[in-house]
């Protein structure tokens, strides 16, 4: 691997262009017209235009995204995550082409990305699984007793895509039509396909998720994350390690995500997510994302490790270099998303141009970020600005100077969700880790205080 073609923007874009700098690996950024002058488009060795500022003229243009890459002279594309991240078409062309895809087999994407297939191969690999239907739903009498046999409440889920869309949930069956109807309508507005599936709806539930590394015939853990922290299924704080798990549930859920990881000749990085139920002590699958998550600095920090590097390093055609036993925990993590959103305004999102920039620093602090002072925050794409990603060696510690840090931050400019997030790591229910995937929509005085 000679010349990364990163396909990405903001800090992600950054991240991998750092890393594949380390390795000497030169790197091309694409880049949409209103992201000419962005942060990650001055780092890279080249930047090439691809489009209009829109995503689907630009870094969803599967064209214009491979013309970049063979054009720069590239052999390789890291895809980050959004957009082309886990698009199984994009992956095959980008083979076909003769390129290194970084990260898993478009037909590993494939069978992940269809979250009941998915469920499937779960179960078949020993991953323990929430009770749900057997397959994908259709309207009829099937439906009704499939769902009378799983039991209310429940909830009904887009097979495809992700972020909270097409997801409703049912407590009665007098319901259920209707929100069948509804997810169906979209999912197939937001991933082109009508297909949803019941699963049993955990009340209270936390979301907990194992990273795992695979090179097709090897896989190992690295460990588990914390991510119950939510606003509208979208995470705004997590954690590493997930606090307060039982030791065998953690121990059941580690060991069952490398099966599944092993069972599917799985390459590269992975995530497998699971709903945790702490009345029950039972942990359940949710699906699998093939690709590298945003929290995985968290992971890094406890273990040490750049994934991004391992991440290269496997598509480049390497076995694993480590070994389970080569793995390391220590200390404990957290990681704020920090957002261009106005929370007392019903998050609404907040562009304009960024007239100072001041980041923490200090032992254990460290900053992910796609912007700069003077960077131009745009209306077009997510709003994510950095991530804030604290350590220290035990949890307590962690949030103690995750005060202090959350502290530091000085953006003028556009508004953020820094008032939130220095809200919730006050709240008695993070600190003890008893709060939950609804926490933020159930506890709207956090609201009013990040005002």
């Amino acid at each position: 691997m000679d010349k990364l073609l990163v396909a990405n923007r903001g800090e992600i874009a950054v991240r991998v262009i750092r890393t594949a700098r380390e390795l000497g690996i030169g790197t091309v950024v694409v880049a949409s017209e209103a992201d000419v002058e962005s942060y990650a488009a001055r780092l890279a060795d080249e930047c090439v235009v691809i489009g209009p500022a829109p995503a689907s003229q630009s870094y969803l243009d599967q064209s214009a995204v491979l013309a970049a890459a063979t054009g720069a002279g590239c052999d390789a594309v890291h895809p980050g995550y959004g957009f082309l991240s886990e698009n199984a078409s994009f992956a095959r062309r980008v083979r076909e082409a003769g390129l290194t895809w970084v990260g898993p087999s478009p037909e590993a994407i494939e069978l992940m990305g269809d979250k009941s297939r998915a469920r499937q191969a779960a179960e078949a690999a020993g991953v323990p699984t929430l009770r749900g239907s057997a397959g994908v739903v259709r309207h009829g009498d099937a439906l009704v007793a499939e769902a009378a046999a799983i039991g209310y409440p429940l909830v009904v889920k887009a097979a495809a895509g992700g972020g909270g869309r097409g997801i409703r949930r049912v407590d009665s069956a007098q319901e259920l039509i209707p929100a069948v109807g509804i997810a169906q309508a979209e999912a197939h507005a937001a991933f082109g396909s009508d297909d949803v599936y019941l699963e049993r709806f955990v009340r209270r539930a936390r979301h907990v998720e194992v990273q795992v590394l695979g090179d097709g015939v090897n896989a190992i853990h690295l460990g588990d994350r914390d991510c119950s922290m939510q606003r509208r299924q979208q995470k705004v704080v997590e954690e590493a390690p997930a606090p307060g798990l039982p030791p065998r549930v953690r121990e059941r859920i580690l060991r069952a995500s490398v099966e599944l990881v092993r069972q599917c000749r799985y390459e590269g990085l992975g995530t497998v997510e699971f709903l945790y139920d702490p009345d029950a002590e039972e942990a359940a699958f949710i699906e699998m994302n093939t690709r590298l998550q945003v929290e995985h600095p968290v992971t890094e920090m406890i273990t040490g490790l750049d994934l991004v590097r391992e991440q290269l390093l496997v598509a480049a055609g390497g076995s694993l270099r480590l070994r389970q036993e080569d793995v390391e925990f220590r200390g404990h993590a957290f990681e704020f998303r920090i957002n261009a959103e106005d929370p007392g305004n019903g998050f609404l999102p907040s562009p304009g141009i960024l007239s100072r920039v001041e980041w923490p620093g200090g032992p254990g602090v460290r900053v992910d970020s796609g912007v700069t002072t003077g960077s131009a925050v745009v209306p077009f794409y997510d709003s994510l600005l950095a991530k804030l990603i604290v350590w220290d060696s035990t949890r307590d510690a962690a949030i103690e100077r995750s005060v202090r840090a959350l502290r530091e931050v000085d953006i003028v400019g556009v508004k953020t969700t820094l008032p939130l997030l220095a809200a919730l790591i006050e709240t008695a229910e993070l600190r003890d880790g008893q709060h939950h995937s609804a926490f933020i929509e159930t506890t709207p005085q956090l609201l009013g205080a990040s005002t």
